[in-house]
């Protein structure tokens, strides 16, 4: 089981829907223009697709698409890097209104679009009705390759963008040395004039600080002799009355306790009176005018003021204006190190020369394992005979893909000589490979839901029994929802959903519900033979859906390819 549920509201044409899915495969069916693909446009928006108001059902304000899968174990430390609960079930909800604001949640916590649709792709694989039109994208059939193979060609881009680079790099240098000489040239001259100054870091506020004591050196001196005097001085000194005080009290403290108390306070403020005055004539004995002093610092400041005036910055920035200046200078160099930048350019094309032939050698290994894969499936859809070929050749030029070109070919029956797709396929042809490399891609894949969208245009007969058959089978290890047109597909199916557009006076709506015994013998017999149903059409419709059940899978296809 994978996709539990899908919610509804207002979208497109369906009013309100609320639909429990199983596991194994099911069929969506209907009448032309009944909305069949709705429900996966439904998906695709619950898994971030581009928001359009044209979702919006007409005369709502807003559509709700919420859609509940069971959570895959691949899945788990996404969620859980990603600040998301780790649960059961998982849970999309996603409003779009008539303004175009679009709202997303995950589990109940607020998601982005891009959050939606990194857990889609471990949640389900669409395949559309149109996956055909990729196969002549050269991008395309290369990442069906890699994909196919288990390839990642992230090393090899990595590699890619170091190279282009470096060539970047020596290119700029080479055409601009005039213009970096100049640059290098007016650098050299600036870091030159600071680095006469050799600004340190944090000195301006120092040396802020020295300066202004020197400037007041007079007044400091003043202040010291004066409080020194008041202390310790002959006439008035505060210590020797501190200290006649405490001899009083002294004295006096048989006849009153409490003078006791006030005798040891006044020892204790004595104390460090005596200790504020040794302090005092410490500081006169060393500290004197010094004038060269202050002469030295008046000319560092001018140079700091001087320099900071001249680029334009506040004093204390100059530290890091010449850190940057020489950080500048540094990369100038190393432009103009066209050697060192030819080197570089050499050493990264190695890098992904080798790692672009690795990747080489691994697609090649894996081409004909894909090419015999799909061989197979061709057999089944009405192509027997045909081969199906993938071809590697150098490409021209290389880039983030490597060193390959890859081409799928054809050979539509016995004897032909195979070309490529676009050349020879007819669409129904194209058709048919597009759904052959599908069931072939998918049966290897992780994701637990398997979606094919009209994959089976332009297909009938035996053909379009052996595409039921193999999404039956898929539909025994993952969950399989296809829309399709054909009865010998949907006779295949183990659910089968009825899409059924509903008109009135007051608009047009689509529902979607289950069909079961005798309604879904007549859904396959309109699908058979039109709306008009004959004893004829219910019998053979009656005859698909029992073979159906009876007869044994087509297992070639499945085991030869996995």
């Amino acid at each position: 089981m994978a996709l539990r549920s899908i919610m509804l509201r207002d979208f497109v044409i369906v009013q309100q829907l609320d639909l429990e899915l199983a596991a194994g495969f099911t069929a969506l069916t209907g009448e032309t223009g009944a909305g069949k693909s709705i429900l996966i446009d439904a998906l695709q928006l619950a898994l971030g697709a581009r928001a359009d108001v044209g979702l919006v059902r007409e005369g709502a304000s807003r559509t709700e698409v919420c859609a509940e899968f069971d959570t895959p174990p691949t899945l788990q430390a996404w969620l859980e890097e990603n600040g998301f609960a780790v649960e059961a079930q998982i849970l999309l909800r996603r409003t779009l209104d008539v303004q175009g604001k679009s709202r997303a949640w995950l589990n109940g916590t607020p998601a982005t679009a891009a959050q939606l649709r990194a857990v889609g792709e471990y949640l389900l694989d669409i395949h559309g009705q149109h996956a055909w039109q990729s196969l002549t994208r050269p991008e395309a059939v290369r990442g069906l390759l890699d994909a196919y193979a288990g390839l990642s060609g992230q090393a090899v881009a990595e590699c890619w963008q170091r190279w282009r680079a470096a060539r970047k790099a020596l290119e700029q240098a080479q055409s601009a040395q005039e213009h970096l000489e100049r640059d290098r040239e007016r650098l050299l001259w600036q870091i030159a004039e600071l680095d006469k100054l050799a600004p340190a870091a944090d000195e301006w506020e120092e040396l802020n600080a020295q300066h202004t004591r020197l400037s007041h050196a007079q007044a400091l001196l003043d202040t010291a002799h004066a409080a020194a005097e008041w202390l310790d001085g002959e006439d008035h000194g505060a210590l020797s009355g501190l200290s006649r005080a405490g001899e009083l009290l002294q004295e006096q403290s048989h006849l009153e306790p409490e003078f006791r108390n006030l005798h040891e306070l006044l020892a204790s403020s004595l104390a460090q009176a005596e200790e504020a005055a040794r302090s005092l004539q410490a500081y006169l004995r060393h500290v004197d005018l010094d004038p060269d002093g202050l002469a030295a610092l008046d000319e560092r400041v001018a140079l700091w003021l001087t320099l900071a005036r001249r680029y334009k910055r506040p004093p204390a920035e100059l530290p890091s204006l010449l850190a940057a200046w020489k950080q500048e200078l540094q990369r100038l160099e190393a432009c103009a190190d066209i050697a060192g930048l030819e080197a570089a350019v050499a050493q990264t094309a190695t890098a992904f020369d080798t790692a672009a032939r690795q990747l080489s050698r691994q697609r090649a290994k894996a081409a004909p394992q894909l090419a015999q894969a799909i061989t197979q499936a061709m057999q089944l859809l009405g192509m027997s005979g045909g081969h199906f070929e993938v071809a590697l050749s150098p490409s021209a030029p290389a880039g983030a893909h490597g060193v390959d070109d890859v081409v799928f070919l054809l050979a539509g029956h016995p004897g032909a000589t195979a070309r490529p797709l676009g050349k020879i396929a007819s669409g129904g042809e194209l058709s048919r490979i597009s759904l052959a490399i599908a069931v072939t891609t998918s049966a290897l894949g992780e994701a637990p839901t398997l979606i094919f969208d009209e994959v089976d245009a332009g297909v009938g007969g035996a053909v379009a029994e052996a595409v039921g058959r193999l999404m039956r089978q898929l539909g025994q290890d993952r969950q399989v929802l296809a829309v399709t047109h054909l009865p010998q597909v949907a006779a295949q199916a183990h659910q089968h959903l009825l899409v059924v557009k509903h008109s009135d006076g007051q608009g047009t709506s689509s529902s979607v519900q289950p069909v079961a015994a005798t309604q879904r013998v007549r859904e396959i017999a309109r699908m058979l033979g039109g709306q008009q149903l004959s004893n004829t059409s219910l019998a053979h419709a009656q005859e698909m859906l029992d073979l159906a059940t009876t007869a044994p899978a087509t297992s070639t296809l499945l085991e030869t390819t996995l």
